[in-house]
């Protein structure tokens, strides 16, 4: 049996500790909403849930690239319950929830739905990883921002249904405490709302490729830079 040198004992074992302390995130992706409750309608009639396929498919295929290792949710006919969303993988590292946004109908009827256009991010405090959560939304905010979105801050607006507690004005990140998807997830977990669809200059922009390639790019990118 060949002599090996102390030299090459710690490199071998510097080499192995250091492939076995840099594995690949495990994320979950999820795709709001289902074929059967499809969410908001757009103003051309195309339905919510058709833009997070595309863009939660376009973010998937950019983690992986990355190298990290994805659970899809939400991205087939089968129903899935808000709370099996995220305990689909219950061991994955970090969540995320793909929707676009609507408002209130009765600021639709009345003409005002191209006063409103941007992201808005999510996270609850009941969500066992609060703080890492709020870490990863303010990354995923920060390079939305850098890619030249802005927030749309509409969900801060003090009415019925909304009014939810505006943590960080400049990216857009919000509270929503009772959010399931959020405060059900064993791990950290974010929702992004990445655009107004109700706004038919917005949905228009929404649905072209590039935009869909450079929202996903700045959401992937949001993620992976989260990670302790």
């Amino acid at each position: 049996m060949p002599r090996i040198s102390i030299s090459s004992l710690i490199a071998f074992l510097l080499a192995f500790f250091t492939v076995a302390t840099c594995q690949a995130a495990s994320i979950i992706v999820d795709a709001g909403h289902t074929s059967a409750h499809p969410g908001a309608t757009g103003a051309s009639g195309r339905v919510e849930h058709l833009y997070n396929l595309d863009l939660s498919k376009a973010v998937t295929e950019d983690l992986q690239a990355a190298g990290e290792r994805v659970v899809r949710t939400g991205a087939d006919d089968r129903e899935i319950g808000l709370a099996d969303r995220p305990n689909a993988a219950p061991n994955a590292d970090f969540f995320i929830s793909i929707h676009h946004d609507s408002m209130p109908q009765a600021w639709i009827d009345e003409g005002r739905n191209r006063l409103l256009k941007g992201f808005a991010i999510f996270v609850s405090e009941r969500n066992p990883h609060y703080e890492q959560s709020l870490v990863c939304a303010k990354t995923i905010g920060e390079r939305l921002l850098a890619a030249g979105e802005t927030p749309s801050l509409y969900h801060a607006t003090p009415i019925k249904g909304e009014n939810r507690p505006l943590i960080d004005r400049r990216l857009g990140i919000h509270r929503f405490d009772d959010l399931v998807v959020l405060k059900t997830a064993p791990m950290p977990a974010v929702l992004v709302e990445a655009g107004v669809i109700v706004n038919p200059d917005e949905e228009r922009r929404l649905a072209q490729p590039a935009t869909i390639a450079k929202l996903a790019n700045a959401i992937s990118n949001g993620v992976v830079d989260c990670h302790p």
